[in-house]
């Protein structure tokens, strides 16, 4: 059964009401979806703490360092879930980043 979920990508949150907390997009989806979201949330603060330990090791440049790429992967994900989920408002604001395809 779709329910309509409330997201925050900056606060990493799915919310159940629109007054729970400040969030982005609204989406109509199951509770499958609210998992996948949740599970993208947890793997990005993952990678960000093991981003933080190898931070301490000048010798790999940002550009270079894959773990960043694992959170711009995680990212677009997001934002694909968002497209897939959202209103029409949620959709045209994705398809206007810049990795969208």
């Amino acid at each position: 059964m779709k329910n309509k979920l409330y997201v925050s990508i900056l606060h990493r949150q799915v919310y159940p009401a629109p007054h729970a907390a400040p969030w982005e997009f609204a989406i109509e989806a199951d509770s499958r979806v609210e998992e996948a979201f949740s599970k993208l949330f947890s793997q990005i603060s993952d990678v960000e703490f093991n981003n933080f330990i190898r931070s301490h090791l000048p010798f790999v440049p940002y550009h270079l360092d894959k773990e960043n790429h694992q959170i711009d992967l995680r990212t677009m994900k997001l934002y694909a879930l968002v497209h897939e989920f959202g209103d029409e408002e949620s959709k045209k604001f994705v398809e206007s980043l810049p990795y969208f395809r």
